[in-house]
């Protein structure tokens, strides 16, 4: 009996909609590639983007409702439903990052990749669960496709796609947490802020991954990792790199200060 591929178990869960169906089918091409039931094959080229659910409403970052600053409950729904979507997609990002580059890059890359798009169902199941307790579910509200244009934008490159999806994306996560975590704990939702935390140490890990990665392959290349991902960064990323910084969570990922700061705006 011919062992299933790797490559066609992670296109299989990029190309799954529902959300539920999505998170069981990435943490099983996880475990069934840490348990060593697959081959280390990519025979397809993986979708070209994956498959999202009839809702949420998928709208131009231009055109989404502002949410409320306050403490209403409507207000605290729609911070975790945006909270939700991201790591909703970032289960696809890093699933097409092992299934789009392993090959090229090898096993340990994919294997850091599958155990990132593992934690990141995780979190969503996590924050889903919340959402639930509040009355509402993913999809109750529109949502916008951003993560996913900068993964589009740089299909063809891994090099890129590390210095943008976890380097400066993730990276944006790591400073934009602590406000949202301290906002949490003074609306008393103790529960979220337990989430919130667990997110940030995982994400640290994350932003690692994508630094210990794009060294490899910038030493491979005979290039500076800091030149280098500061020209991958003003070439791929659309957006600009800005203050606040979490320079401590930064450091712990292996992003020194001098390395972003040239970039900042």
């Amino acid at each position: 009996m011919t062992q299933p591929t790797l490559g066609d178990a992670i296109h299989a869960a990029l190309s799954t909609a529902d959300p539920r169906a999505k998170l069981m089918a990435t943490r099983k091409v996880a475990r069934d590639w840490r348990l060593g039931r697959l081959a280390f094959q990519f025979p397809n080229a993986m979708p070209e983007r994956p498959a999202r659910p009839e809702h949420p409403e998928l709208l131009p970052p231009g055109r989404m409702p502002k949410r409320r600053k306050g403490g209403s409950e409507r207000g605290r729904i729609a911070l975790w439903h945006a909270i939700a979507h991201i790591e909703f997609v970032a289960i696809d990002l890093a699933l097409d990052m092992a299934g789009r580059f392993g090959a090229e890059m090898g096993e340990a890359f994919t294997s850091d990749f599958l155990s990132v798009a593992a934690d990141e169902a995780l979190h969503f199941a996590i924050i889903q669960r919340h959402l639930v307790s509040m009355g509402a579910t993913y999809g109750d509200l529109p949502a916008h496709d951003g993560l996913w244009e900068a993964a589009d934008a740089t299909r063809h490159d891994v090099a890129a796609r590390l210095a943008v999806v976890p380097m400066v994306l993730e990276a944006r996560g790591l400073d934009v947490t602590p406000a949202t975590l301290e906002r949490v704990e003074q609306s008393g939702d103790k529960t979220g802020a337990r989430i919130l935390t667990r997110i940030l140490a995982d994400e640290i890990r994350h932003v690692r991954c994508g630094v210990i990665h794009l060294k490899a392959w910038c030493d491979a290349q005979g290039l500076s990792l800091e030149s280098c991902w500061q020209m991958l960064v003003g070439r791929y990323f659309r957006g600009s790199v800005k203050p606040p910084f979490n320079d401590s969570a930064r450091h712990a990922a292996g992003l020194p200060r001098e390395m972003y700061m040239a970039l900042a705006v």
